[in-house]
């Protein structure tokens, strides 16, 4: 048999449990401090109008008459009475100064001694007391009846305890009833509020919460990937190491609004937007990244998730792809070209024609030489050299003739540590496509390649195309994430100037494009060779456009 040990109260329950039981013992030390403190003030009441009636009889005439007669009793017994009934008192007695009864609500004991002190009242002095008589404990006041200047009897007025504990418990019956209320009302209040509180909490106790605080904060700090999320006026209100580190943002982000962080116009337009965003691809300074928004709602805008996802190194990969895929079809190309040529030469062969044969093929060695010793004459540099080699293959492939200038010239060793092979590969593979895009179609499709240093401080590299240009009022849009004047591919357009231009900006340099000499579009690209700083490189990707 199984023993389930009860689940610890929710922090719902917990509170609820415990503003009950404040309400209650508030409700019940106000209800005895108002119980002794009433009944005090009853006794204190009930003295002063003991005192007031015992008063006012000791300064009536018709006593002080009566007591002159051989027989006050008779008239003083009726008097008593009456006073009693219209005064709301328990007793009215009248003595004479010895302490002997004239009058007494009950008749057996007139002529007794009166039960209480008369010493103060003989010396003509009015007090209150709190005495045990025939009737009981009560509160009396005793004064003395004067005749001229000679005290002749005595009056004490009283109200038994009894009668003033029967008034305190009727007044503390009332109070219990406002306090039963005020309960009540505090724990119907009080169930309300942790009712709104146990949806909020999910039903979930202390010990839960904090252990669920500590995952979200360990969660929040280990993800690579970054979250921010934005409350409804656009501000921040929370945001990992992963998104600061993404977003290059440092110091106290919280509280700040969106549009204050300093990023790229178009990822602050993708924060800001109300409608949700899904895997748009958005460029900062070092890094490329696909951005994914969602609005928090409830009935109204409280705010929006953001997550932000490095892709920098698949842009590489697939800039790698790319390149590797082109380089692929160009082989498969040269290889159906190569086997063409080979059947060709066996078929001179066969035909008797020896020499033919050898001289057919000996041409097509000289060509591929050519080119090869034209491209590394220019640029030694290897993978620059390769690049262009590769370059040249996919643009006869595409009927595109690619030359490098002849003013072309970067030795091996020129380029610093601090400007990446990576780098150069991102701006002049991407330049190149471009080129080859714009020129395909055209009379005569030309694309002409220059690379060469400026004495010792600059790197100067310049693409031209004999294509339609680019219209001067697109001038700066051609560099910016998403321009295109091509339709929409499978993998998107817009991306390839864009990452030519991050880079050329993180190494210092400049990007310019103007009108070629031969028509079409120039695109040149300065970067320095000294004082340059190494950050993180950006992807080659060779899809890039216009």
């Amino acid at each position: 048999m199984q023993i389930r040990l009860p689940r610890p109260r929710s922090l719902a329950g917990q509170l609820f449990a415990m503003q009950a039981v404040l309400i209650a013992v508030v409700v019940a030390g106000y209800a005895l401090f108002t119980y002794l403190s009433d009944r005090g003030q009853a006794e204190d009441a009930a003295g002063r109008q003991a005192t007031a009636v015992a008063r006012s009889v000791a300064d009536s005439p018709s006593v002080a008459a009566a007591i002159r007669t051989p027989d006050p009793t008779a008239r003083l017994q009726p008097y008593a009475l009456r006073v009693m009934r219209d005064t709301d008192v328990d007793f009215v007695t009248i003595m004479d100064p010895r302490g002997i009864r004239w009058t007494h609500p009950e008749p057996k004991e007139i002529g007794q001694h009166f039960r209480g002190h008369i010493d103060r009242a003989l010396e003509g002095e009015t007090f209150t007391e709190t005495y045990t008589g025939t009737l009981g404990p009560s509160v009396r006041a005793v004064t003395p009846i004067r005749d001229g200047g000679r005290i002749v009897g005595l009056v004490s007025a009283g109200i038994r305890v009894e009668e003033i504990t029967q008034r305190v418990q009727n007044q503390l019956t009332a109070l219990l009833g406002v306090a039963a209320g005020a309960l009540a009302l505090g724990a119907v209040g009080t169930y309300v509020i942790n009712a709104r509180l146990r949806r909020h909490t999910h039903g979930m106790n202390a010990e839960e919460l904090s252990r669920m605080h500590d995952y979200h904060q360990a969660a929040l700090h280990a993800v690579r990937e970054g979250l921010l999320m934005l409350d409804g006026q656009y501000r921040v209100a929370l945001i990992n190491d992963g998104g600061q580190e993404l977003l290059g943002v440092s110091g106290e982000v919280v509280g700040r609004s969106v549009a204050e962080l300093g990023l790229p116009p178009s990822l602050t337009g993708a924060l800001l937007a109300s409608e949700p965003r899904v895997d748009e691809v958005h460029l900062t300074a070092d890094r490329v990244l696909v951005v994914n928004t969602s609005p928090v709602s409830g009935g109204e805008r409280r705010g929006t998730v953001v997550t932000l996802r490095d892709v920098t190194e698949l842009q590489a990969l697939m800039g790698e792809l790319d390149s590797e895929r082109g380089f692929t079809q160009a082989l498969r190309s040269q290889a159906h070209e190569a086997a063409n040529r080979l059947h060709t030469v066996v078929s001179l062969i066969e035909l008797g024609r020896a020499e033919e044969a050898v001289e057919f093929a000996t041409a097509e060695l000289e060509l591929a030489q050519a080119l090869t010793d034209q491209v590394v004459a220019a640029v030694s540099e290897p993978v620059l050299a390769a690049l262009l080699l590769g370059k040249t293959a996919q643009a006869n492939e595409r009927g595109v003739e690619l030359v490098v200038s002849e003013d072309s010239r970067l030795d091996d060793g020129v380029l610093p540590q601090s400007l990446s092979a990576r780098d150069l590969v991102t701006i002049l593979g991407n330049l190149i496509d471009n080129a080859v895009d714009a020129a395909q179609g055209g009379v005569g499709p030309r694309v002409t390649v220059t690379a060469l240093t400026e004495g010792e401080a600059e790197l100067v590299l310049r693409v031209s195309d004999t294509g339609p240009g680019v219209d001067p009022a697109h001038a700066e849009a051609v560099f910016q994430r998403g321009f295109s004047t091509k339709p929409s591919g499978p993998g998107g357009r817009g991306l390839g100037l864009a990452l030519v231009r991050q880079a050329v900006t993180r190494h210092g340099g400049s990007l310019t494009v103007a009108d070629a000499d031969g028509g079409g579009a120039r695109f040149e690209v300065r970067l320095p060779l000294r004082g340059t700083v190494a950050r993180p490189a950006v992807p080659s990707s060779s899809g890039g456009d216009v």
